[in-house]
């Protein structure tokens, strides 16, 4: 069926004039409103209005297409056409996605920002690319901690809990570096692995611990603030290839406005997130011992830094100011 569609796609493309085009895009998130859902949404807004009509996008989102990995799999042999993920689930097949994943590689927010609006950023874009995918853009994520049903202050108190990671070998070691056991799966199983005890913990950014009710089952937030891994809106390349150059130009610019657009609501978000969890009875904890935490990294960079190209823009991003 997914292929029957995407050569649809593909003729409807070939056909200078064609009646719009209706991309597909998946996201895993629940909630309609989501950053990054609504970003999407603001984007195929943006794209009918720059292409009179031709272009849209349709949003997929509550996994209705399937997990991150499925959906990426559509999408790289043209099946699907476009996929918001986040950046951990490209780090096996994109080696430069590895970088922004790094755990305390940006200092704040605003650091995080400024690394991936510049070059570092765009050569991270184009790192998908012979894997079958085009970066579009980022999309923030805020900053993930780890809850559960006790603080984390130190790597003491992280040390034995099962706590649940993304499918990535990097969050698998980030997760052991703390001395925790990592137990990756997908987003939509971790509700019912915290509520039946198969995990202690899981990590996350407020608004997903909020728009998954995570903080029904793990009442306490400890800040950790370990990743500020971005979201990566990625569309396939057998799509993209067969557009002319200005149509090309055309969804990156609408993409790089969906950015705007998502930052503000992002930060909306974060802060109606976390007054909803504090009153819902959520502890946050932010006395938490972050140079201990960070200094137990060193051997998760030494692993996965491993290149001289990969060590130049994990330089080039800490160097950005």
């Amino acid at each position: 069926m997914f292929k029957n569609l995407s050569l649809a796609v593909a003729a409807a493309l070939a056909a200078f004039g064609a009646q719009a085009v209706e991309f597909r895009s998946a996201d895993v998130h629940n909630s309609d409103d989501y950053p990054t859902v609504a970003a999407v949404k603001h984007m195929s807004e943006v794209l009918q209005q720059k292409s009179g009509g031709k272009y849209k996008i349709k949003v997929f989102n509550k996994s209705a297409l399937g997990t991150e990995k499925e959906t990426l799999d559509q999408v790289k042999i043209g099946a699907l056409e476009m996929n918001r993920v986040n950046i951990s689930s490209l780090n096996s097949m994109c080696p430069k996605s590895l970088v922004p994943t790094m755990p305390f590689l940006f200092n704040s927010i605003e650091h995080m920002r400024k690394v991936l609006d510049g070059p570092v950023g765009e050569e991270i874009l184009q790192g998908c690319e012979k894997e079958g995918l085009v970066g579009l853009a980022f999309y923030d994520s805020g900053a993930r901690s780890i809850y559960a049903k006790k603080p984390v202050r130190t790597l003491a108190d992280a040390k034995g809990l099962k706590i649940r990671v993304q499918p990535s070998d990097l969050w698998v070691a980030v997760a052991a570096a703390m001395g925790a056991n990592a137990t990756p799966m997908p987003t939509g199983e971790v509700y019912t692995a915290l509520k039946t005890g198969l995990i202690d913990a899981a990590e996350n950014n407020i608004p997903s611990y909020e728009g998954f009710k995570h903080y029904e089952a793990a009442k306490v937030y400890s800040k950790t603030m370990h990743s500020m891994a971005p979201e990566m809106l990625v569309i396939s390349k057998a799509i993209f290839d067969k557009m002319s150059k200005a149509d090309q130009d055309m969804f990156r610019a609408a993409a790089k406005e969906s950015v705007t657009f998502q930052r503000k609501k992002w930060d909306e978000q974060d802060a109606k997130a976390l007054e909803i969890v504090t009153k819902a009875g959520a502890q946050i904890v932010s006395d938490v011992d972050l140079p201990a935490f960070k200094n137990a990294m060193a051997p998760v960079y030494a692993k996965f830094i491993n290149t001289p190209d990969l060590q130049r823009l994990v330089k080039a991003a800490q160097d950005t100011k």
